[in-house]
């Protein structure tokens, strides 16, 4: 399916005039800075995390254009997907196989940059854009002086090469690392202690694990879920001045578009302090309740 040349206009027009748009940034310039932001604090800002961007109608997911379309709309972490080309070169994807998200097809595994980044990527509606794929550092250079990122490396890449792109653009103050394990958390700290993460904390063997690996707690946020954990956890991990994030893409993003209750609201005054959601801007409207009115955090947003 295509988009049909007068909506492709309009999509152009918009996209094109994006960064002309005051966008909303977060904005932590140091490393010290960062952590400061992930701590949590009573008076905690709590936070959208656009899974893969915030794809929508003509803006594909690991997009930079949808990106900046986010960022028009809200202040929000940009999570986004990595990927490893036959080159070795990182690039931005989610699937291990193009056919889903671009008009290539295959493994992206099996394909040089050459030819990826020659492919266009559809939205997931399944409609083709005139939006390339970006590699890793294209995302990095992007990001600097807008907002976080938080990046979901996939498959077997190996540490180093993460650690040394983040390195090049000196970006371990905007680039977190989603190592989900522990253990392969410890593997990047000991490359750069200097890099924060998201770890997966779900229950209270995950805790003592965590408190047992010497990763130090400024260093991550803890990832609790695709749904709710006890309540113990939220406050075991508050108390370690660890913020916790609650991954509502799927079925919680769906029950608040049935509009049952206001789910993400629930969700933050249950303890959590972050959402990773599929529709960050209702998200983020729906929180307007659960904003403090004064907050040392607010320092790091902005709008321009």
């Amino acid at each position: 399916m295509r988009i049909c040349f007068k909506n492709a206009l309009l999509i152009l027009f918009f996209c094109s005039n994006f960064t002309a748009f005051a966008q909303h940034r977060i904005l932590p310039k140091t490393v010290a800075d960062l952590q400061q932001l992930l701590k949590h604090s009573p008076d905690r800002i709590p936070m959208i995390s656009a899974h893969r961007g915030g794809p929508a109608t003509g803006f594909p997911e690991n997009c930079i254009e949808t990106f900046d379309r986010t960022l028009t709309q809200i202040p929000a972490l940009i999570e986004c997907d990595v990927q490893l080309s036959k080159d070795q070169q990182l690039v931005m994807m989610h699937d291990d196989k193009l056919d889903r998200t671009s008009t290539g097809t295959g493994k992206i595994n099996e394909k040089n940059w050459k030819e990826l980044k020659k492919v266009q990527l559809k939205d997931n509606a399944g409609t083709v854009t005139d939006y390339k794929m970006p590699s890793l550092d294209e995302v990095l250079k992007w990001a600097k002086d807008k907002t976080v990122l938080t990046v979901d490396v996939k498959r077997e890449i190996p540490p180093e090469m993460i650690v040394a792109a983040i390195a090049k653009r000196k970006a371990q103050s905007y680039a977190i690392v989603i190592a989900y394990q522990i253990d392969n958390a410890l593997k990047y700290y000991k490359l750069d202690s200097t890099l924060s993460f998201s770890v997966n904390v779900r229950n209270a063997g995950d805790l003592e694990r965590l408190d047992k690996s010497g990763l130090p707690y400024k260093n991550i946020f803890a990832f609790v879920g695709t749904s709710e954990p006890d309540s113990v956890i939220y406050q075991e991990l508050h108390k370690r001045g660890i913020s916790c994030m609650v991954g509502t893409m799927g079925n919680l993003d769906r029950r608040h578009q049935a509009r049952q209750k206001n789910i993400y609201e629930e969700i933050i005054k249950n303890g959590a302090d972050m959402l990773s959601t599929d529709y960050p801007k209702e998200a983020y409207e729906s929180l307007k309740n659960t904003m403090p009115e004064t907050s040392e955090k607010k320092k790091f947003f902005s709008k321009k």
